[in-house]
């Protein structure tokens, strides 16, 4: 078996491995469920989530170290993820040999030079990575007492180095190097004075957007999966939906179609992890070469090159993904995997210029207090942003998601879902719960999602804490949102219609939905006049209501005439008359002449904020279509206490 074999079985295996992860995140004990299987166990590979969140949060979850173990094999044996384990390269690289197995021998050499376009991605990891690490940036250049004395004295000494050592390299005379470094001076005071305090400097957790592993499994667990649920095989207790998914279908369809015009066009053009790995292989002990410098330039070995590394001249070790496709292809057997370097020669760095570095480092630190000028995480936040129990405030919050749809691929009643717009750009595919859409609200006894957050997003909660019991009663139950009660829209309020879905709906005890009764009088169409009367029925000069349609309990008669205008229950009418409860008789009897008003009673519903957990399942329940009469939003949800709704006592 040679070494081509050997890795298209192990790019086989880790993408099945990987759709057989993303089948089983689903609820239960059974083989194709959950049942402790390390669902997000190639996440944690990915080292770009480590560095990201090291950056955003200065910690890493522990599950996350992972990732040193690829950097290690990395240092030692080049690009190896890209080629052997990542089943979003897999696929692509699958998808870019169907575009072109019939093409001949000189169009696929042409298709697989190097293009000065493949550093495009190395400005995508600078860039992402400076929004990661803004905050940290921001910490070296604000004043030196916000961190202390000798904090600042160590910050000077080396800023001083830094320019002595640039003016002597530039052979700079004395006073020269002093206005430079009186400049340099300057504007870190300028910098400091105006990042001292400001919170739009803070960290932004943006990689998932368009890191592999984050982007194939939101892909597949909120576009792939549910189309197979729907169409052939079930993958989950019942069909899925998510809302606002055809951008995130959009970018997984692009990527794929892609390879039809240059094979593995993400990897090479786009992948920020690709481009992390490209700066470690540079240190790579193990690497792909020539051993002898007598190459023809054929060009054979570029033939199948799914990198584009120009393995014909010299090689970029960094664009290198270890195919081994030119070990196959090369027919003089000069080119093997070894130690030594290529005898041809290497570039091992990225094709990127200083210039380059310093505007994609600019672009991503200027990016974020640009997105966040609009406050939506101070007082400009939206309300309708309700994030799942456990989720961090929203800054901390955003500084771990990686958007990876793990959380709503889980959710047992399909409650969870990506974000649009309504949390800003940096909210984008974040999760959102939506209680419209699934089988029910929150579940108010399920802590699933927390659980299973591969960066602690959403913190793992017991269900004691998710409750507010034994040593977490003094805190109280977790609350995601308060539910809030249309009026104008409501049945009972707005309607004069009986209904109590949400109070009976409500699972919290003792009960969050309160009602209050009353009486409202309707207007059935035409005048009901007594014809006749005895103890509990009454007989109509001309016609009323159909047959029964007062019949559910709910509405009441009264006499206006009579000194006695208690409503009595109506248990059965038709279209010449009604009759009431037996146990509130007529006494005394309506005179004929007499006028009978029709009563509905209603049992309007009002929240009580303190019981009130957010769980939306009264918002689900709602009969009302579209926009229900009831609706929960974040207002006074655990996670902020800017966000409470009444003042503690």
């Amino acid at each position: 078996m040679n070494i081509v074999t050997t890795r298209r079985i192990c790019q086989v295996f880790f993408f099945v491995l990987f759709i057989w992860f993303c089948t089983v995140t689903t609820l239960g004990g059974q083989m194709r469920q959950l049942r402790g299987w390390p669902v997000n166990w190639l996440i944690q590979l990915d080292p770009l989530v480590g560095l990201g969140t090291l950056l955003t949060t200065r910690t890493v979850y522990a599950g996350l170290l992972w990732g040193l173990a690829t950097i290690v094999l990395t240092i030692l044996l080049g690009r190896f993820f890209c080629g052997w384990l990542c089943p979003f390269g897999a696929l692509h690289q699958f998808v870019g040999f169907l575009a072109r197995r019939n093409r001949s021998t000189a169009v696929k050499i042409n298709l697989n030079q190097y293009h000065p376009g493949q550093s495009v991605k190395y400005w995508i990891l600078i860039f992402l990575l400076t929004m990661s690490a803004l905050e940290v940036l921001a910490d070296l250049i604000r004043l030196p007492g916000t961190h202390g004395l000798l904090f600042g004295i160590l910050m000077l000494a080396a800023l001083a180095w830094m320019i002595f050592k640039a003016a002597r390299q530039t052979s700079a005379k004395p006073k020269k190097a002093g206005i430079m470094f009186l400049v340099v001076i300057t504007v870190w005071l300028l910098l400091s004075a105006v990042l001292n305090g400001d919170q739009t400097s803070a960290a932004s957790l943006q990689i998932g957007l368009l890191d592999p592993i984050a982007l194939v499994y939101r892909s597949v667990n909120l576009v792939i999966l549910p189309l197979v649920g729907r169409s052939f095989v079930s993958v989950s207790t019942l069909p899925r939906a998510y809302d606002g998914i055809f951008p995130i279908a959009a970018v997984f369809l692009s990527a794929i179609l892609l390879n039809l015009s240059v094979p593995r066009f993400y990897c090479r053009f786009i992948c920020p992890a690709g481009a992390l790995f490209g700066i470690l292989s540079r240190f790579a002990v193990w690497r792909v070469g020539k051993t002898k410098d007598e190459c023809v330039a054929c060009g054979l070995c570029e033939k199948n090159c799914e990198g584009a590394c120009s393995p014909t001249s010299q090689i970029r070790i960094n664009e290198c993904v270890l195919c081994m496709n030119c070990l196959n292809d090369c027919r003089h057997h000069l080119l093997t995997y070894q130690i030594a370097a290529s005898a041809s020669g290497e570039m091992p760095g990225p094709d990127l210029s200083r210039r380059q570095f310093i505007a994609s480092a600019v672009s991503g630190a200027a990016v974020v207090p640009m997105l966040r000028i609009s406050g939506h995480l101070g007082k400009n936040w939206d309300p309708a942003l309700v994030r799942p129990p456990g989720a961090l405030p929203e800054k901390a919050f955003l500084s771990r998601c990686i958007k990876c749809g793990q959380c709503m691929r889980i959710c047992p009643t399909n409650v969870i879902h990506p974000a649009g717009l309504q949390g800003g750009l940096e909210g984008l595919w974040s999760p959102v719960l939506n209680f419209r859409i699934g089988t029910s609200g929150c579940q108010f006894n399920c802590i699933a999602c927390g659980n299973l957050c591969p960066t602690a997003a959403i913190r793992p909660i017991t269900l004691d804490e998710r409750l507010g019991r034994n040593r977490f009663a003094d805190h109280g139950p977790i609350k995601i949102g308060t539910a809030f009660v249309d009026r104008g829209r409501c049945l009972a309020w707005a309607m004069d219609r009986p209904c109590i879905v949400c109070q009976e709906n409500c699972p919290v005890s003792p009960k969050a939905i309160q009602t209050r009764e009353v009486f409202n009088t309707i207007d059935t169409g035409s005048k009901l006049t007594v014809a006749k009367a005895e103890t509990v029925y009454i007989e109509f000069q001309g016609t009323g209501p159909g047959m029964n349609q007062l019949a559910t309990g709910d509405y009441f008669a009264v006499v206006q005439s009579s000194a006695d205008h208690r409503p009595r229950r109506i248990v059965s009418n038709w279209e010449r008359g009604l009759r009431v409860a037996e146990g509130l008789p007529f006494d005394p009897l309506p005179k004929p002449g007499s006028r009978i008003d029709i009563q509905v009673r209603l049992q309007q519903p009002h929240v009580d904020p303190n019981r009130c957990i957010g769980c939306g399942v009264c918002e689900h329940e709602c009969p009302v279509p579209g926009e229900r009469a009831i609706r929960v939003t974040a207002d006074n949800e655990s996670r902020d206490p800017e966000h409470a709704l009444l003042l503690k006592r």
